[in-house]
Order: structure tokens, then C-alpha cells, then sequence
């Protein structure tokens, strides 16, 4: 299969994810960093596991278990923590989350799928950049998390009338 429509098919997806649960891309985008803390350390004894349970063993099941194990905490954020208000808000973060996504997914999709024909100068290209990617996104991630406004509780001194 075409890595390029691969690539594109996981875009998509997790574009319309970010998209509808209108989560913010600061959280989200530390949970991919965090996923691909834990694919780097579980993704072959994971993959080991797996061929025990009759998956076959090779690139294309440690790639599979990869993205899995990258995804899997930015999938459960999806669910919980803040939410853009503004429409403009909604498609920048699912753009940017999409984008980090990319960058995080590409090295292990590159180790199962061909990058031949049809669109694998694009395809090269982000795996050439994936780690100025990589790094812009989580930059910008944290800078999100800082412009969210914490949560508002009452001080000691706040009288009710």
C-alpha cells in the first residue's frame, strides 16, 4: 500500500477527532510526546506479546504496535480537558494537531509501507523533517497550555452575600 495514502488516511482521521471534540492542541500535543515516550520503551515487548497471540512479528506489527502506543494517550485526552470556543480556534488546534501527529507517525509508518509513486516526495519530505516538526509542534503545544486559563476557585476572603 502507498505510504502517501496511508499518511493521509491517519491525517484525516485524526484531523475530524481533534476537529469535533474540540479539544485544545497543547494537552493533546503532550500526549503524542508522552505516547511516543512509551512506544520507544514498550513497542517491542508489546510486539513480542502480540506475535504470541498469532500476529505475525515483523516491521509490520511493531509499526502497527508504534503508532497504537503514540496515539493511545492523545486518544484519551480527546475526552477530557479544556475546549476552544471559537470556530477559528477548533480548525487551528485540529491542524496543528494533525500536523504533530504526522510527525510523531511517520517513522514507524515508514518502516511498513513502500514510499514510492504517488506523492512520496511529500512523504520523504516530513520524514526528513519530522524532528523540526516534532519540535515546532511541542513548542507551540506548550505555549497553548500556558495561554489556557486556569481554573477559577474561590479565595478564602470571598464573601457570599
Amino acid at each position: 500500500m502507498n505510504a502517501t495514502i496511508v499518511l493521509f488516511s491517519f491525517a484525516v482521521v485524526i484531523f475530524v477527532a481533534a476537529f469535533i471534540t474540540k479539544r485544545r492542541f497543547g494537552l493533546l500535543g503532550l500526549g503524542l510526546a508522552a505516547g511516543s515516550i512509551l512506544s520507544v520503551i514498550w513497542a517491542y515487548d508489546i510486539g513480542l506479546e502480540a506475535s504470541l497471540f498469532g500476529a505475525p512479528s515483523g516491521p509490520i506489527t511493531k509499526a502497527i504496535v508504534s503508532c497504537l502506543l503514540i496515539l493511545f494517550p492523545a486518544v484519551i485526552l480527546l475526552f477530557h480537558g479544556d475546549k476552544y470556543k471559537s470556530m477559528a480556534g477548533r480548525v487551528i488546534g485540529a491542524i496543528l494537531f494533525t500536523l504533530l501527529a504526522v510527525g510523531f507517525l511517520i517513522e514507524p509508518l515508514s518502516h511498513a509501507v513502500s514510499s514510492q509513486g504517488f506523492g512520496s516526495e511529500v512523504f520523504n519530505w516530513i520524514l526528513d523533517n519530522r524532528n523540526t516538526i516534532i519540535g515546532a509542534g511541542l513548542t507551540i503545544a506548550i505555549i497553548d497550555l500556558i495561554l489556557t486559563k486556569p481554573a477559577h476557585f474561590p479565595s478564602k476572603h470571598h464573601k457570599k452575600h
